[in-house]
């Protein structure tokens, strides 16, 4: 066990929260990290059926484990059902996202939720802070989905400087000695995605998987192409961090020209309902490349928080 502040609010073995990635993190993967001893993640995306959110939820707690929801701030906006549909399904901590998450905090902690949020600025971090977030997940540009553009240790520093409430790492953390190394740094654990976009429960296909389990950390782009081939309502400021594919070599640097190409917005729409990776993104961040393997997530969290206490053991002898 490790612990730290955000272990003992949540009862938890050891300070790893699973990242919400939408259409990765359903109920099963966020089962898995939690019987694993960590925190797992219910992803919502923007057009998520809102029975979806309950049918999900139900999978961790049959399972008597803890789990949360994230949500994005711009998408509730227009569907603040998916809020209501989060309350209701009783989730030990929501994240509220990609957008001022004020409106929401009230709520959320009005229902006994707490509330995490994202930053990818010094700017988001006091916007946080003053909206009452409970938990500031410092997220760098490393990290898989969608990002901003500051990397994720010079912003971590910033934040602990900045406030005095529990921190996650989250960007470029796919090992026990990185778990370790932002805990050293003073965080209070870290939001880890891309290490479980190839475990079994994952919700994404099984080429998806594979494709994952291939890829090299230089092969990743932070890219708006695939948003802005299919339309979708992602503020400018958050491209995604994907596989490069045939389509990011196309278009990625062309986002004016692509933007109303109906040919390409096709060519995206075929190959996310035909399963063509070439064309569809596989989001994931740079750390990808050490993702080798198809395992479930509990082994996932058991094997980062082993490696994270060796490394933390051998720490002391760096002041011999």
């Amino acid at each position: 066990m490790i612990k730290t502040a955000l272990t003992r609010w949540f009862d938890l073995d050891t300070p790893v929260f699973g990242a919400p990635m939408a259409g990765v993190a359903g109920g099963e993967l966020a089962r898995a990290i939690s019987v694993g001893g960590g925190l797992g993640m219910i992803g919502v995306g923007s057009e998520t059926p809102v029975d979806w959110i309950a049918a999900q939820a139900r999978v961790p707690a049959e399972a008597d484990v803890s789990f949360g929801v994230g949500l994005m701030a711009w998408a509730l906006d227009r569907r603040p059902e998916l809020l209501a549909a989060a309350i209701t399904a009783e989730p030990a901590l929501v994240s509220v996202s990609f957008g001022d998450p004020a409106p929401f905090v009230g709520p959320l902690h009005d229902a006994g939720i707490a509330v995490a949020t994202a930053v990818n600025s010094r700017s988001d971090l006091d916007r946080a802070v003053a909206a009452g977030a409970d938990v500031i997940v410092v997220q760098g540009t490393e990290a898989g989905g969608h990002t901003g553009q500051r990397a994720t240790l010079p912003l971590l520093q910033e934040a602990l400087t900045a406030t005095d409430r529990p921190v996650l790492a989250a960007g470029g953390i796919a090992t026990g000695a990185g778990l370790a190394a932002v805990l050293v740094a003073g965080a209070a654990g870290a939001w880890i995605g891309t290490p479980f976009l190839a475990c079994t429960e994952a919700t994404n296909t099984a080429a998806a998987r594979e494709r994952v389990r291939a890829a090299s950390g230089d092969r990743t782009v932070l890219t708006s192409a695939f948003d802005i081939a299919q339309g979708l309502d992602w503020p400018r400021r958050w491209p995604g961090r994907a596989l490069v594919n045939e389509f990011t070599e196309t278009w990625h640097g062309r986002e004016d020209e692509l933007r109303g190409d109906t040919r390409a917005a096709e060519t995206v729409r075929r190959a996310r309902a035909d399963g063509d990776l070439d064309n569809a993104p596989v989001y994931a961040g740079e750390s990808v490349g050490l993702v080798t393997a198809e395992q479930s997530a509990t082994d996932v969290v058991r094997r980062l928080t082993a490696d994270a206490r060796k490394a933390l053991e051998r720490a002391p002898r760096l002041l011999r």
